[in-house]
């Protein structure tokens, strides 16, 4: 009978020392120049299985994340983002995605980049 407490006690250690966190935070950079972005970004990485929250700074380009480890990782959030056209960090966006979101949206076109800066002040 010892035994058997003693083993499960051991698995019980063992299990739990390798649990995932639930509710990891990360933040990563992600590219983009508007309200439009920030709602695709954000969109695409909710879309990521186990992302429970994900907000985007227009201003600082940084995607806040919270997002259970044991589900996905920051590579398929970042893929799941370049999936819908917005460079991350450690993803490029493929320019035929690239190129299918909205002309005020192209975040690598310097002018559209300028526009908004004015449009803000």
């Amino acid at each position: 009978m010892k035994n058997v407490i003693l083993i499960l006690g051991i698995l019980f250690i063992g299990a739990t020392g390798f649990a995932q966190n639930k509710n990891a935070k990360a933040t990563i950079e992600v590219d983009g120049v508007c309200g439009m972005c920030k709602e695709r970004i954000e969109k695409a990485s909710i879309q990521a299985k186990g992302v429970k929250s994900a907000i985007w700074n227009v201003e600082t380009h940084q995607l806040d994340l919270i997002y259970n480890e044991g589900k996905t990782d920051l590579t398929k959030i970042q893929q799941s983002i370049a999936d819908t056209g917005h460079d991350t960090q450690d993803i490029k966006a493929k320019d035929e995605v690239y190129e299918k979101i909205d002309p005020c949206c192209r975040y690598r076109d310097q002018q559209v980049i300028d526009d908004h800066k004015q449009g803000a002040e």
